[in-house]
């Protein structure tokens, strides 16, 4: 799958999105503001959005086991940590075959798009 096409069909989804290639990936933000990042590598296409750091977590434990208990409630989206510059984040992601088509793209952005706010509602409560 081409980053170009599927740039093209995020910008035409009439989603609002704004989308910037940035070497081997693009920076998609949406009209709040979230950014989420789109690679295909190899077979997969990754989208990832970074929630908010490990370091405001009041209670590491209490939120993985409570992402544990809950992630199968929000469809299609992920969520782990990730290292970014040394930092430890919380993140949501979605993956699919680069042998998808572009439309089955643009529905998993605009899915992790709708589940990160979901998220970010639901973990707020662990948070400093």
């Amino acid at each position: 799958m081409e980053l170009q096409a599927v740039s093209n069909a995020l910008i035409e989804s009439q989603e609002g999105f704004s989308v910037e290639q940035m070497g081997e990936c693009l920076a998609i933000t949406n009209e709040v503001g979230i950014v989420s990042h789109l690679a295909v590598v190899g077979s997969q296409i990754t989208v990832e959005t970074l929630l908010f750091p490990a370091e405001q977590v009041k209670d590491v434990n209490e939120l993985n086991s409570h992402i544990l208990a809950t992630h199968k409630f929000v469809p299609l989206t992920a969520v782990s940590t990730t290292e970014v510059e040394g930092n430890l984040y919380y993140s949501a992601f979605g993956a699919l075959s680069s042998e998808s088509k572009v439309e089955s793209v643009v529905i998993e952005v605009v899915t992790l798009f709708s589940n990160t706010v979901e998220l970010l509602d639901a973990y707020s409560d662990f948070l400093k």
